[in-house]
């Protein structure tokens, strides 16, 4: 058995397809099947169960598998090292970002990593997708409460909602005291479904819901800030969207007993558990980890000419 036969049966199992493995391996899908028929007969045991849409591994093929998935990533991480003794850190780095938390605050990071290592292509993508990790992601942030089983996480933190409002909206309006009175004021926030937005509310383990109508709704959080700042509604967002305003005192903070829960709890780094990391993204995941403060940042391995 040959590293070629079991980079073709990770393909297959990676991609549950023969057409999409032959696709990515440049091959026909005849050609593919051949060769995986060829290392069944050789091991005398089927490891793909074949339908016409699907290509299902056997049990004896998982375990061969992940076998060969390890040595690949050993031999990629091994021709990676090779090439790379005494040359600036090279590579692609494709991350999946939050539209606010990207824009807002990963933007200065993205752009201080890119300035340490100019050498690493760095391809970020501003969205919020519920697929987190695609062929052209390496790393994805999320702002959700529990990360999926499929994916390592790293928790970048909590994510703390606030509800705040201009100087002159307060003027003019007042800022609620209680929960229930937010259904009196015009409501500024982001990826409602439908019409009503689900606001829950905790004080210790006490549980408080309450259902509202936004006046204000998009995805774009600096055009969420200029609304608040504009004085059109009392914002329901992350406190990293209105925080130097808040510190200037150009945008006052209401029900902050309250520990308000919208769209997700928790800010989280992920990463496919079975695909090789280069040394470039390796190196984005620690630095990203260290902004967020996890530790300190990582020294670039050569300093930029």
């Amino acid at each position: 058995m040959d590293t070629n036969a079991l980079s073709l049966l990770v393909e297959i199992v990676d991609t549950g397809n023969l057409s999409q493995a032959a696709r990515k391996l440049k091959m026909t899908r005849a050609n593919v099947s051949y060769h995986l028929t060829q290392l069944e007969k050789s091991l005398g045991v089927q490891l793909i169960k074949r339908t016409t849409r699907r290509a299902e591994p056997t049990e004896v093929g998982l375990r061969l598998y992940e076998h060969g998935r390890n040595i690949r990533n050993e031999l990629a991480a091994a021709r990676e090292t090779i090439t790379s003794l005494g040359q600036e850190l090279l590579g692609r780095v494709g991350i999946s970002v939050p539209s606010g938390y990207g824009q807002i605050v990963m933007s200065d990071w993205l752009i201080e990593f890119k300035r340490l290592y100019p050498g690493i292509v760095l391809d970020v993508l501003f969205e919020n997708r519920t697929d987190h990790l695609r062929d052209e992601v390496d790393i994805a942030i999320r702002v959700i409460s529990e990360p999926p089983l499929s994916v390592i996480a790293r928790s970048l933190g909590p994510v703390h909602y606030v509800a705040c409002a201009s100087r002159a909206y307060v003027q003019q309006h007042g800022l609620p005291a209680t929960l229930y009175e937010l259904r009196n004021s015009a409501i500024i926030t982001s990826g409602v479904q439908g019409r009503q937005l689900r606001l829950a509310a905790y004080q210790g383990e006490e549980r408080q819901e309450v259902m509202l109508e936004p006046t204000l709704i998009s995805d774009h959080f600096p055009f969420l800030r200029q609304g608040i700042l504009a004085g059109l509604g009392l914002g329901l967002v992350p406190d990293y969207v209105v925080q130097p305003e808040v510190a200037r005192g150009e945008v006052l903070l209401a029900l902050q007993e309250y520990r308000l829960s919208i769209f997700g709890s928790h800010m989280y780094l992920m990463y496919l558990p079975g695909r090789h990391q280069t040394r470039a993204v390796r190196t984005c995941i620690d630095f990203l980890l260290a902004k967020a403060g996890h530790g300190m940042a990582p020294v670039p391995e050569e300093a930029p000419q």
